[in-house]
C-alpha cells in the first residue's frame, strides 16, 4: 500500500525577511542614538568638571596670596620699589589684555626660597643656605628674613649670598630665607592656542608669564578702602583694605544643544582682607 503523506514547508518570506531588517535597523539606530548622546553628556560633564576645577585652582592661589600681601617688613622702605613696583598693591583697572575690559592685579609678596644652614651673626654680611638659585639675578635680590629684616643682595657664589649691608640682628640655623617679589596676575591669550584665553601668573623676576589656570575669560577687581569706600580703580592703593575678586571660566569645548555660544561658564567671588596693610 503506497501512503502519500503530505508534508507543508515553512520559512521566510522575503516580505517578512524585509520587515525583520526594517525594524532590526529602527532598533539599532535608537541604540546607537542613545549611545552617542550619553557620550555627549558625559563629555560635557567632564568639561564643566574641569573648568569647576580650572576657576577654583585659579581664585584659591591668587587668594592666598593677595591676603598676605605686604608681609616681609617695610618693603617699601627698605628697598624703594621691587623690580620697578612702588606700591605693595597695583592695581590694573581695564588692562584689556584679551579685550575684554579684564584687570590685572601686582602684589608684593616674601616668598620662601631656602633656609640657613648655619648661624648668622649680627654684623655678618654673608649667609649659608640650603640653594641660593633664587638669589642669581638683579631681579632677585631682595632677601628678608625674619619677615621684617630686609636686605639686598649683592653678590651669589654658590649657596653663601652676601649681602649688601651687615646684618642688623643674629639669625639662627634652619631659619627661612624669603624672596621679595612683585606677581602680577592678569589674563592672556594661550601662545599655543590664540582661542584660549588664561590666567597667568608672572613673578616679574625674568621667568616671564607661566599658566595658572586654563580657559578664564573674565577677571575683574573691586577695593574697598579704608573709609569704606568701593572702587575699581584707588587713587592711592596705601588704603586698600579689602580686595573683592571675580573670575569666570568657560569649557573648553562648546555643547551643541546650548545657545549662545556653546560654552558653558561659572563665576566665582572671593573677598579678601589684606591683612598687612593699615596696620
Amino acid at each position: 500500500m503506497n501512503l502519500n503523506i503530505l508534508t507543508k514547508k515553512t520559512g521566510v518570506t522575503l516580505i517578512e525577511l524585509l520587515i525583520v531588517l526594517v525594524l532590526s535597523s529602527i532598533l539599532v539606530a535608537a541604540l546607537y542614538r542613545t549611545f552617542v548622546d550619553q557620550q555627549k553628556t558625559y563629555a560635557v560633564q567632564e568639561q564643566v568638571v574641569d573648568m569647576q576645577q580650572s576657576v577654583r585652582v585659579g581664585i584659591d592661589q591668587m587668594t592666598r596670596e593677595i591676603r598676605i600681601a605686604g608681609y616681609g617688613g617695610d618693603i617699601l622702605a627698605s628697598f624703594g620699589n621691587v623690580n620697578g613696583f612702588t606700591n605693595i598693591i597695583t592695581p590694573g583697572n581695564n588692562s584689556n589684555n584679551i579685550g575684554k575690559n579684564d584687570d590685572s592685579i601686582t602684589i608684593m609678596i616674601a616668598d620662601e626660597a631656602a633656609k640657613l644652614t648655619a648661624t648668622a651673626a649680627q654684623g655678618s654680611s654673608q649667609l649659608n643656605v640650603t640653594t641660593a638659585a633664587d638669589f642669581n639675578s638683579d631681579k632677585k635680590k631682595y632677601l628678608c628674613l625674619n619677615g621684617e629684616n630686609n636686605y639686598l643682595v649683592q653678590s651669589v657664589s654658590g649657596n653663601t649670598i652676601t649681602l649688601t649691608t651687615p646684618l642688623s640682628e643674629g639669625h639662627r640655623i634652619d631659619e627661612p630665607v624669603l624672596l621679595i617679589k612683585a606677581v602680577t596676575y592678569k589674563l592672556m591669550w594661550d601662545t599655543t592656542d590664540p582661542t584660549m584665553p588664561v590666567l597667568v601668573k608672572n613673578d616679574n623676576t625674568g621667568n616671564g608669564d607661566q599658566v595658572n589656570a586654563d580657559n578664564i575669560e573674565d577677571l575683574q577687581f573691586r577695593y574697598t578702602l579704608s573709609d569704606g569706600t568701593v572702587t575699581d580703580s584707588p587713587a592711592n592703593p596705601e588704603n586698600i583694605r579689602v580686595i573683592s575678586v571675580t573670575i569666570k571660566a568657560r569649557t573648553e569645548m562648546t555643547d551643541p544643544q546650548l545657545s549662545g555660544d556653546g560654552h558653558r561658564r561659572r563665576e566665582l567671588t572671593s573677598m579678601i582682607k589684606v591683612r598687612n596693610l593699615g596696620l
